[in-house]
């Protein structure tokens, strides 16, 4: 049974309807254990004292705020019980807002909004009143040890959550400024076309981890002794002539096109 990161309400005007959170996705990755390069033994993280100058146990560790150097607050898990706010157990809803008018930049992590077996009727009702109205709702949630604005929205008769930064959390410094470069109605022409050919409906499950499956594919080879596959990285040079480059882009996605559509006739015929 997959864990609950977070139980509570979802208050809508006077409706309130119990939820819980659970984790939508996780990236995948090779992970890679840290080896002592003499014996190949496992490493392991030692939790030290630099006063005592010893490691101890982690049993022996509290949580502290610096207020100034070397001068610490402790603050103990009991406490910040103590003061967790309201939407630590309920959330509010703040408002509705259209469904493409949150910038996607500001989504950080998703989670399933489950609803709890005996109120399904306005968990339901919810759903259908943001999908009928085309709205979003945007709530405040405390989990994590922090305080998240969320947006909720339906999905397939669901809901989904998804945290949100905040405004100061974006680095804005490392935004880059808008180019101020020209180019002629033709260039854009011969790009809205490019577009047009590689437009096509978004189906996650094509899409792999390339990298990650090259991982693994270099483990199992290590592992039986083979010599290692080597991937050739491609040399691009920057475009001088961005008509021509355009133009041979287009040509290349039409002959590419035509001869997908000649394989599907094919396969087609064959069944």
């Amino acid at each position: 049974m997959p864990a609950t990161v977070w139980k509570g309400y979802i208050s809508f005007g006077l409706v309130s309807f119990p939820v819980r959170l659970l984790a939508a996705a996780r990236a995948e990755t090779v992970h890679f254990h840290m080896l002592h390069k003499k014996d190949l033994s496992r490493v392991k993280e030692v939790w030290y004292c630099a006063e005592e100058n010893k490691p101890i146990d982690r049993s022996d560790i509290v949580k502290g705020y610096e207020t100034s150097k070397d001068k610490y607050v402790v603050v103990e898990d009991e406490e910040l019980k103590k003061v967790a706010p309201a939407t630590a157990t309920s959330m509010d809803i703040l408002q509705f807002v259209g469904s493409e008018e949150v910038d996607p930049i500001l989504f950080e992590s998703s989670y399933y909004v489950a609803p709890e077996d005996k109120t399904a009727k306005p968990y339901a009702l919810f759903v259908a009143a943001l999908s009928g109205a085309k709205q979003h709702a945007i709530a405040k949630i405390a989990m994590h040890n922090r305080e998240h604005i969320v947006l909720i929205r339906p999905s397939e008769g669901s809901l989904i959550l998804h945290t949100l930064y905040y405004p100061d959390e974006l680095h804005e410094a490392n935004k880059s400024e808008a180019p101020k470069a020209k180019y002629t109605a033709k260039e854009l022409e011969l790009a809205k076309n490019l577009i047009g050919h590689l437009k096509a409906a978004f189906k996650p499950d094509q899409f792999g981890d390339t990298y990650r499956e090259n991982v693994e594919r270099l483990i199992r080879e290590k592992q039986k002794g083979k010599e290692i596959t080597t991937v050739a990285q491609p040399r691009k040079a920057p475009v001088i002539d961005l008509m021509e480059a355009l133009k041979r882009s287009l040509e290349a996605k039409k002959v590419s096109k035509s001869a997908g559509s000649k394989k599907t006739a094919k396969r087609r015929k064959a069944a």
